[in-house]
């Protein structure tokens, strides 16, 4: 017993009547068709699964309507009723798609066979196709799988290199704490004394202004060294100061204000974009400005015949992001890792000392940085500052 539909396409009502009563009692759903427009619709009505179709009909001729139904319905198995048993007819017949062909008239139980051999290779026919399907479909998602494996490896690799970075840059920091502490020490005592004696030997030396000079100098050079290991502190020591609610945008402009005569004698153009309202975050205002402060003194001192420097100020996600964009000379790549260190400088006379400074101060605040930049584009610093909880 079988609940499959099979539709049957003839013109003569006898073979009709008689193919129903025969595939019905062996349980099969029967439609019938008079003529092949007929036959078209019921397919499209009830999509049977086998079509008994006559070779030869008025207006709609068989072969005709087999190429209809390959065209629209290619899962729809057709076997053709034939009264003309020529070689020539059956090889047409089967190159327009039917899965076998009947001469009329037919036996009952040949009839029978026949469809049943039919539907059993058409129902492999679907298994194939259906597990044809789900290969591809798994081979899809198998390649969906890779690439956002690959992804998310890639991503994790990016933070996992970007935290090594920070933690090697806090052990940096914290080396450089515990050196500047001892030279802090060490060196300012005998300095110290080298100020006093200068001037102990000044007081002798009135009457000689040309040696007097010389103790200027010496004097000079004590002050510099005193001020170079102030700066050492400064990069390295944890900030004591106290975190309070602050405005991004009023640090930036504060430091701004020192640096727009330079802009001007340089022939910087300075572009802005800072949205009306942004949350505050937790820092020290003082601090902030020093931030900016340093950073726009590295951008104008690239671009001292000229240039342009942005500033953008948007929120993104939890953080407050800044990016700082001048058009210099930019940064080697051999030297970007490098860049945040201590005492790292690519200019004749610099410390070292202000990108340390920098790094420890957005440390402080919970926020990172990081810089993007090629030889000759300029550079990018992106800082994001986590934004203060709302109490």
């Amino acid at each position: 017993m079988s609940n499959e539909r099979i539709l049957v396409v003839d013109d003569e009502k006898v073979i009709l009547e008689l193919t129903t009563i025969i595939l019905q009692r062996r349980g099969y759903e029967v439609y019938t068709a008079a003529n092949g427009e007929d036959g078209l619709a019921q397919v499209e009505r009830h999509r049977p699964d086998l079509i008994l179709l006559d070779y030869m009909m008025p207006h709609m001729d068989g072969m005709t309507a087999l190429r209809r139904i390959r065209q629209n319905w290619p899962e729809t198995s057709v076997i053709m009723f034939t009264g003309k048993g020529s070689e020539e007819i059956a090889v047409e017949i089967m190159k327009a798609g039917a899965a076998d062909y009947l001469l009329k008239p037919f036996n009952g139980q040949i009839l029978v066979e026949r469809i049943e051999t039919v539907l059993r290779l058409r129902r492999i026919e679907l298994d194939n196709l259906e597990l044809q399907r789900e290969k591809e479909r798994l081979t899809r998602e198998v390649a969906e799988w890779n690439l956002e494996l690959s992804r998310r490896v890639e991503q994790k690799s990016s933070e996992l290199e970007r935290a090594h970075t920070e933690i090697v840059q806090s052990e940096k920091l914290a080396a450089l704490g515990h050196l500047s502490a001892g030279l802090a020490h060490e060196i300012r005592n005998p300095l110290n004394a080298i100020g006093l004696f200068a001037q102990l030997l000044r007081s002798g030396l009135r009457d000689d202004p040309e040696k007097c000079s010389y103790l200027d100098k010496v004097e000079a050079e004590v002050e510099r060294i005193d001020r170079l290991l102030i700066r050492l502190l400064a990069v390295s020591k944890r900030s004591r100061v106290e975190h309070h609610p602050v405005q991004i945008r009023d640090a930036i402009e504060n430091a701004l204000l020192h640096f727009y005569p330079q802009m001007a004698a340089q022939g910087v153009s300075f572009n802005k974009d800072f949205p009306e309202q942004t949350p505050p975050i937790l820092a020290d205002l003082v601090e902030l400005e020093q931030v900016f402060t340093n950073l726009v003194a590295n951008a104008l001192s690239e671009m001292k015949k000229g240039g342009t420097l942005a500033i953008h100020l948007r929120k993104s996600g939890e953080y407050l992001e800044v990016l700082l964009q001048d058009t210099g000379p930019g940064v080697p790549k051999e030297d970007l890792g490098r860049i945040f260190d201590p005492f790292f400088t690519t200019r004749e006379k610099g410390t070292g000392f202000g990108l340390s400074v920098v790094l420890r101060i957005v440390k402080s605040c919970g926020g990172r940085i990081s810089v993007e930049s090629e030889a000759g584009q300029g550079a990018t610093f992106r800082i994001e500052f986590p934004i203060a909880p709302q109490c």
